[in-house]
């Protein structure tokens, strides 16, 4: 009988040291933890870098506790740069979101949780995730997109054209060899028009962004060596970007607006003979590059893919032209002779006045096929096959307003060249 009660006892007293031990655990404070980091279905919380990550991806941060919207510091590191990327947050309970206008493409990014508080006042120890993009690199701002993969449409906005604003368009291999992906112009008939042109360069600050391959085997009526209007927005009362038929020179004419709100053309004109302000070139050229020992341009642009980029900087009034990823070409309207209206010059703006041109980008010529001037050229008119049609491929236009800068210019230029 001592032995039962003693075993009774023993038995109570385990109950009771079992019971103590379970109230202390369901006493003791839960972490503040960092639970999982996503964007989509990607894991940013792993212990390498996340990639692939889409440029318009949400990220969602969810922690182990409620989260004080009130004390929350969050940055997005954009890695090429050292520039802190503009971001949004928003607090539900335990989560948080995390979203942007969208990142550059095939960047590097680093996201820093510099300061998350608890609802209950407890704070998670500074924590930091990378992640890239997905795709080749490209800046963020892009305003509108022509990837020409298969189709002639602007992939991030409205800028399509009409069904019958294509024209003998067909598609072969791109500057990294990939089939279908560039825009082949035939040199006699293809066009594509895109309606609303003027909203592509109505703005201060302008860049546009391209691969082509112009081919030497193009030739007018005569025989001889033909130019390519590559595209054009009602001519010069737009923008033009032209190679001449002997590669000897290129050029972006645009047109720009004044301070007394008129507008006036001007060539962003690159020669590659070297010669600026200082050594028999224009007043307001600062820089041309020399490529007399190297072939000259044609040895950029003639039968090969070449990545032009042609910029307007509305805070410095300077215009600039880079060739593979290398400064070409620039031109300060600061010096411009004095008393010149160019000197007042506060942006690019379109001046089309029809019939004469017609407010539509015209990818493959000019302008577009409603516009009336030169159409009795044989240089000038669409209708004659052996004008200035562009003949050969066309990629990866994109229109910023917005000016970049030489080291996102050097990426997006390395980062397909490099495939």
């Amino acid at each position: 009988m001592k032995n039962v009660f003693k075993s009774v006892l023993w038995s109570c007293a385990m109950a009771a040291t079992v019971f103590m031990y379970a109230c202390d655990n369901e006493d003791e404070p839960v972490a503040f933890t960092l639970v999982s980091l996503t964007a989509g279905d990607i894991d940013l919380n792993g212990a390498t870098t996340a990639t692939g990550v889409p440029a318009d991806a949400s990220i969602v941060a969810t922690f182990s506790k409620e989260v004080s919207a009130s004390d929350l510091e969050i940055t997005l590191l954009q890695d090429y740069d050292n520039a802190n990327f503009t971001i949004n947050t928003s607090v539900d309970g335990t989560t948080v979101t995390i979203t942007s206008e969208g990142l550059g493409s095939g960047a590097l990014y680093e996201l820093n949780l510099a300061k998350v508080v608890a609802a209950d006042g407890d704070v998670l120890p500074a924590t930091a995730r990378t992640f890239s993009t997905a795709g080749f690199f490209v800046p963020a701002g892009t305003f509108a997109y022509w990837p020409f993969d298969g189709d002639a449409n602007d992939a991030i906005g409205t800028f399509d054209p009409t069904a019958s604003g294509v024209v003998a368009l067909s598609f072969g291999a791109d500057p990294t060899g990939a089939a279908n992906k560039a825009a082949v112009f035939d040199g006699d008939a293809t066009i594509v028009e895109i309606p609303n042109g003027d909203q592509l360069m109505n703005t201060s600050d302008f860049t546009i962004s391209f691969w082509v391959k112009a081919s030497s085997d193009h030739t007018d009526a005569n025989g001889n060596p033909a130019g390519h209007f590559v595209l054009g927005l009602g001519a010069f009362y737009g923008m033009q970007f032209e190679i001449p038929g002997d590669f000897g020179s290129c050029k972006l004419a645009g047109r720009y607006e004044l301070g007394n709100g008129e507008t006036a053309s001007e060539d962003l004109w690159f020669p590659g003979n070297g010669q600026d302000k200082d050594n028999g070139g224009w007043q307001g050229w600062d820089f041309v590059k020399d490529l007399t020992t190297t072939g000259g341009v044609a040895g950029l642009l003639k039968d090969k893919w070449a990545h032009v980029v042609c910029m307007y900087d509305g805070t410095t009034k300077k215009g600039t032209m880079y060739i593979n990823g290398e400064l070409m070409k620039s031109q300060d309207f600061n010096l411009w002779p004095e008393g010149d209206a160019k000197r007042t010059v506060v942006g690019m703006k379109y001046g089309g006045i029809e019939p004469d041109v017609v407010n539509e980008l015209a990818f493959g010529f000019i302008q577009s096929r409603a516009g009336t001037m030169w159409d009795a050229e044989p240089w000038g008119g669409y209708d004659f096959p052996t004008s200035n049609h562009f003949k050969g491929s066309l990629d990866e236009v994109r229109i910023f307003h917005k000016p970049l800068t030489a080291d996102e210019i050097r990426l997006m230029y390395e980062s397909v060249a490099g495939n």
